[in-house]
């Protein structure tokens, strides 16, 4: 009987450490599994000596307006009924030039004088304009003659920008709507848009979007090359930030917040964006500590693991 008794005992004790055992691993499963699939630690929090020296920027969570805009390339071109060509009037030698190219003439200066072939008397040339000698063909000593010989006077105080509106943009495009002009990647002078021609041309397939734009300083020269950013929406977001806040982890899209304890990678849901700003839907509140520059740094210090683990600084 005893050792009857014994065989149920014994199996029951087995059966018994088996299941525990299995209970065990499976919860270590699961919780390598929960630290695998994110729980992120805190990192540390430096003193502010250090964050400048790590380039780390620390901001705080607002709104604000967020404008998508089309980049669309362009060119400076001379407004046409700012331009002037004065020629000879009658067919004689040139005797005297008086102004070269690239200098700035007002109305009535003298330009040349010629003696005319038919009557031998002179005449002289006088600039309808004021503005700048961009291009000439007069020498003295010369037969002049129109149309091989002219000064050409244009007023660069104001220029034409024409962008090259693709025909996927052109639904998107009309008047009146605001651009940011760039030269060699910043930003020049901002205008809007007084004319979108009404046919595409027939070698390009683009329509032309024209801002006027004031050019007392000459910085914009004919023939530049530009990028014009076109605003085609504008909103106010309650939670906005910038691009360089965002960083990858685990293939997550994550922004460093700052707590009591340190630094945490938040995962956050992204909403509209430009090329500079981003709107944030969830993951960040409006008062919150982030780290707006420089997260890469926390980024491959957590990965290396010195920055966390309560090391402070």
């Amino acid at each position: 009987m005893k050792k009857t008794t014994l065989i149920p005992i014994f199996l029951t004790a087995i059966l018994t450490f088996f299941f525990t055992r299995q209970y065990f691993m499976q919860g270590e499963e699961m919780h390598a599994e929960k630290h695998e699939e994110g729980e992120h630690e805190s990192i540390m929090i430096f003193s502010q000596e250090l964050l400048n020296e790590f380039g780390i920027v620390v901001e705080t969570v607002s709104g604000g307006v967020l404008e998508q805009t089309i980049e669309l390339p362009g060119e400076i071109q001379i407004d046409p009924d700012r331009l002037a060509h004065i020629t000879p009037r009658f067919v004689g030698v040139v005797k005297e030039v008086f102004k070269q190219m690239g200098e700035s003439v007002k109305k009535g200066d003298r330009l040349a004088i010629i003696e005319s072939n038919e009557s031998l008397t002179t005449y002289e040339l006088h600039s309808s304009m004021d503005g700048v000698i961009i291009d000439m063909h007069f020498t003295k000593g010369e037969t002049a003659q129109r149309p091989d010989h002219f000064f050409a006077v244009a007023d660069l105080s104001e220029v034409w920008v024409n962008l090259s509106v693709y025909q996927k943009f052109i639904s998107q495009i009309s008047l009146g709507q605001s651009v940011s002009i760039s030269v060699n990647s910043a930003i020049a002078q901002t205008g809007n848009i007084s004319y979108v021609s009404p046919t595409l041309d027939k070698h390009t397939r683009t329509a032309t979007a024209r801002i006027v734009l004031k050019n007392s300083d000459g910085k914009f020269r004919p023939g530049q090359f530009i990028t014009g950013n076109v605003v085609i929406n504008q909103g106010e977001y309650s939670v906005l930030i910038p691009k360089t806040a965002l960083e990858t982890v685990k293939g997550k899209t994550v922004v460093f917040v700052k707590n009591q304890n340190g630094f945490e990678p938040v995962t956050v849901k992204i909403g509209k964006e430009n090329h500079n700003s981003v709107e944030i839907i969830s993951g960040l509140e409006a008062g919150q500590k982030y780290v707006s520059k420089g997260g890469f740094v926390l980024k491959a210090q957590m990965a290396k693991g010195s920055f966390g683990g309560g090391h402070g600084h």
